[in-house]
């Protein structure tokens, strides 16, 4: 749990208002709308590494806490929506080790939002003005608490840099992601990677993905995480049986997808807590969070 109190949180929740702040003004501005978390359903998403299941029930019905709003962001879309976005409170009861890494917590809150019709390039764009008027926010704004806790945040020009996955595997091997990030002094994008059913692949040799991460600069690593959409019923069951997946839970979902209901689209989230971090400067992810619940770490509050 972060310290309740102290200057440092205090310092850390200003960055985190004003960053909020400048998120909300942005999407009003744009006109897109805001939904509401969805916090527990039958699906959520599979995600692409290993965590303890997060299921409760009621009366008859298993459902899943919400890891992220990814098939939401789809369904919300297919109801003739352009362009959403929610702050979503996500749970992802990661393996202990995670506590090590600065940036693991089991709850936390992602800034989410999904276009319809947009390309991955576009979606990149317009990630990329919505954390630059963020940090730039902060930058103008919040120099008060930038100051006490020695922290000088600049911020960052767009476009990014942008590798591809393969190439920084031969690069760095592996572990690319903290060996770019630790080298780098500006955000980054990371592009196709080999992830979930959901993000749209190209017919090629090798597979490519229409995806993209922004790794933070000085070490903070992976902050947004986005893609464009598969929306075609056989492409995303061909997906999804290659993974080896059981389709049973999806099928409210298949369903619209059989339909022709889902749209080409493109989105990302963000996590707030890994983005104050970043702009703070501090050393672990707890250090932001009030309440902070740490991988195998014992839960207090």
């Amino acid at each position: 749990m972060g310290k309740l109190g102290s200057a440092e949180m205090r310092a850390a929740l200003g960055v985190q208002t004003e960053l909020m702040k400048s998120v909300h003004d942005q999407m009003y501005e744009l006109g897109i709308v805001q939904l509401m978390p969805v916090m527990m359903s039958p699906i959520t998403d599979p995600l692409s590494h290993s965590v303890f299941d997060a299921e409760i029930r009621y009366g008859e019905e298993r459902l899943q806490l919400t890891k992220s709003m990814i098939l939401h962001k789809q369904l919300a879309l297919s109801g003739g929506l352009d362009a959403i976005y929610i702050v979503s409170p996500n749970v992802r009861l990661e393996m202990p080790e995670k506590g090590e890494s600065g940036r693991h917590l089991l709850e936390f809150v992602q800034v989410d939002f999904e276009l319809k019709g947009r390309s991955m390039e576009q979606a990149m764009r317009f990630s990329e003005k919505l954390l630059v008027r963020a940090i730039g926010a902060v930058v103008a704004r919040r120099g008060k608490e930038l100051a006490a806790l020695g922290r000088e945040l600049k911020v960052p020009i767009p476009p990014f840099k942008s590798f591809s996955t393969r190439e920084l595997e031969k690069e760095y091997g592996t572990e690319w992601e903290k060996a770019l990030s630790e080298a780098s002094k500006e955000p980054v994008w990371v592009t196709s990677h080999e992830r979930e059913f959901y993000d749209r692949e190209e017919p090629s040799e090798p597979f490519t993905y229409r995806n993209y991460d922004v790794i933070y600069p000085e070490g903070f690593g992976e902050g947004l995480s986005g893609a464009e959409r598969e929306w075609e019923y056989g492409k995303i069951v061909e997906r999804m049986q290659r993974k080896k997946m059981d389709l049973s839970p999806y099928s409210a979902y298949l369903e619209v997808a059989r339909m022709g209901k889902l749209v080409p689209s493109a989105g990302a989230g963000f996590g707030v807590e890994r983005l104050v971090r970043y702009c703070c400067g501090l050393k672990h992810i707890e250090q932001v969070a009030p309440f902070a619940k740490v991988p195998g770490r014992p839960i207090v509050f």
